[in-house]
């Protein structure tokens, strides 16, 4: 959703456009929730993690219990250490239960309906496809990166086909970092703001980089709203 907002900022979507596409997308979203119990698992690792080892023996596990295909796979790469694991829930509760075994410090259910950015979503692929082609979509006029590989947007059909993409792609947040901060050595970071509640992008920002962090700014309108009411 974030990124459909910052595609509308930047003048690459309309608004009304954009909300439409993401109510098709979230319905059929729910639509592929249901049709298997799955989750999302908030994990941070010590450096011997191995995340993708740990996922495939979870897949493995899965097998065991006669489920066909699962699915247990890295859907968030949030930081250094942190990640979120999504798939079957018989896959992410032997996580849970084995966290020691894979080096897991933390390894916590999220609050959501399914396993968002993997396979598992890919009923919703087609409906959000189809929305996307009857919409017009512009060039964005300020810097857009995709999350699907932490890139800048280059053209229209290149963010209609990533878009698409998202559904069922792991989230690069991590990657996205490393390439919107990317200078050459000596070169001052911008100034970054953070707008709304929460400072939880800031706080993933100073885990990424910490001298850009530096620069980091947090606006709560709220609290400037009720600022000038008193």
């Amino acid at each position: 959703v974030g990124e459909f907002a910052a595609l509308v900022f930047a003048g690459a979507l309309g608004f009304a456009e954009a909300l439409y596409a993401v109510k098709v997308r979230a319905e059929a979203m729910q639509k592929a929730s249901e049709a298997v119990p799955s989750g999302m698992l908030s994990v941070i690792g010590r450096r011997e993690a191995n995340y993708k080892f740990a996922c495939l023996e979870a897949r493995k596990h899965c097998e065991l219990l006669g489920i066909e295909n699962p699915v247990c796979e890295i859907s968030n790469y949030l930081f250094p250490d942190s990640r979120v694991i999504a798939g079957h829930l018989q896959a992410l509760e032997f996580l849970q239960e084995n966290a020691r075994k894979y080096y897991f410090t933390r390894a916590k259910m999220l609050p959501v309906s399914g396993a968002f950015h993997t396979r598992l979503m890919e009923p919703a692929v087609e409906p959000l496809a189809d929305v996307l082609k009857s919409i017009e979509i512009q060039k964005p006029l300020v810097c857009v990166y995709s999350n699907v590989d932490g890139k800048k947007y280059m053209h229209s059909k290149h963010i209609q086909k990533l878009l698409v993409k998202q559904v069922v792609s792991p989230v690069m947040w991590e990657q996205t970092m490393h390439s919107v901060y990317e200078r050459k050595q000596g070169t001052e970071f911008p100034y970054t703001y953070e707008v709304g509640p929460g400072k939880q992008l800031g706080a993933v920002l100073k885990k990424c980089n910490l001298k850009a962090w530096k620069q980091y700014n947090h606006v709560d309108a709220l609290e400037d709203e009720e600022a000038a009411e008193t």
